[in-house]
């Protein structure tokens, strides 16, 4: 048998299964089937069969050696050049710098200790994209030491990025239980988390009129806010060059969206203590502003507009936009609406794969991402065209 193409002149050609045989001198053959209205690649296998070759099911043709969750990593990372933290923490790209990037990734993702973060980094992509697939708990500490030394440059860096002169000033303090006495920043004082008894740590935050954050100071657990409001008016001026703002006190004012998630601390010195809180301010600054990006798929609120409306120490009350959102549970566009962290898990559920042909185990391999899903696909074009906040270049 075999596949006969019968030109038409005023059509689309026929195309016949037909079979084919001789009588002495003469071939003769015989329609057997009508194919014409067949897709073309279904044609194209019956060819293929007619010839003896061997078809196999796409499902036998490859198999998939190895995945790993990829689209959270990739949609954070984004995020982290948009802002041009890198840069920001330190100019120059070195080892340390995707240590500390790497670990603010995971902060932001999955909070835990170091031990078990160079073991979720291997639940990733997070260690192959930076090229730490060798690091090990020791690296992370020293990243932190080295983080902690760059604070006050950073901190300098995010201030003038997002506080100018005459600006309000958010200032939220707060305390963190503690377990154990090793540090000199543990003592008992006022506990504002509820847990009498313990000792505790003390460290405000400082936040521009919006909410981002751009410092973080701990103090021993004993400290009252007669000392520590006047440090931070001390730090506005000196640190960052700032004559005239106007600090805005109200405990959980600019923390009540976003939690620094402060606890556990599962550090005993006073130095990994403060590189802790640094480490989980400068998370905290990512996520604030992935936020406000994917804001049109959360049930955040997404008016800029009605955000700059806030009254600094009022409760803050959702824009029109964000009670609509709510009972219909879905975007304009018919997606769903996240939570951040369903939203995290739905990104991160696209995967990068590692797959060879079923036939040889030992031949080349082939590296693939899988197709975002409309999800995934407006995430990272909101992520990508978010506006960067500079008031330095203004």
């Amino acid at each position: 048998m075999f596949i006969d193409i019968v030109p038409n002149r005023n059509s689309r050609p026929a195309i016949l299964l037909r079979e084919g045989w001789r009588e002495g001198k003469r071939v003769r053959k015989r329609t057997i089937a009508n194919l014409t209205n067949w897709p073309q690649d279904k044609i194209d296998r019956l060819r293929l069969v007619l010839k003896n070759v061997p078809l196999v099911h796409p499902d036998e043709l490859f198999v998939v050696e190895h995945s790993l969750p990829h689209g959270h990593i990739e949609i954070v990372l984004l995020a982290l050049r948009r802002l041009r933290l890198p840069a920001l923490i330190d100019p120059k790209p070195s080892r340390q710098r995707n240590l500390a990037l790497a670990l603010i990734v995971q902060r932001l993702l999955q909070p835990a200790s170091k031990l078990a973060t160079t073991r979720l980094w291997h639940t990733t992509t997070l260690a192959s994209e930076l090229s730490l697939e060798d690091a090990d708990e020791d690296d992370l500490y020293g990243a932190m030491d080295w983080l902690l030394q760059r604070q006050g440059r950073i901190e300098k860096k995010l201030a003038r990025r997002h506080v100018a002169e005459g600006d309000h000033v958010l200032y939220d303090l707060s305390t963190s239980y503690y377990e154990g006495h090793t540090s000199s920043l543990v003592q008992h004082g006022h506990s504002r988390d509820g847990k009498r008894g313990r000792p505790i740590i003390v460290y405000g935050v400082m936040a521009d009129a919006a909410g981002c954050p751009v410092a973080v100071q701990a103090y021993p657990g004993n400290t009252g806010d007669p000392v520590m409001v006047p440090d931070q008016v001390e730090t506005l001026r000196r640190r960052f060059g700032l004559k005239r703002v106007v600090l805005v006190g109200d405990r959980d004012r600019c923390l009540k969206t976003v939690d620094l998630r402060i606890r556990p601390i599962r550090h005993r010195t006073e130095t990994r203590i403060r590189s802790h809180l640094f480490l989980c301010l400068l998370s905290y600054y990512v996520e604030w502003h992935l936020r406000r990006a994917l804001a049109p798929l959360l049930f955040d609120d997404e008016d800029p507009a009605h955000r700059a409306r806030w009254d600094p120490v009022l409760a803050a009350q959702p824009s029109e936009s964000a009670k609509r959102k709510k009972p219909k549970l879905r975007t304009e566009e018919g997606l769903p609406i996240q939570s951040f962290a369903t939203l995290m898990a739905e990104l991160g559920t696209r995967a990068r794969y590692r797959c060879r042909t079923a036939s040889d185990p030992d031949g080349p391999k082939l590296q693939g991402l899988a197709e975002p899903t409309p999800l995934q696909r407006r995430a990272l074009e909101l992520v990508n065209v978010f506006p960067v906040t500079n008031k330095a270049a203004s």
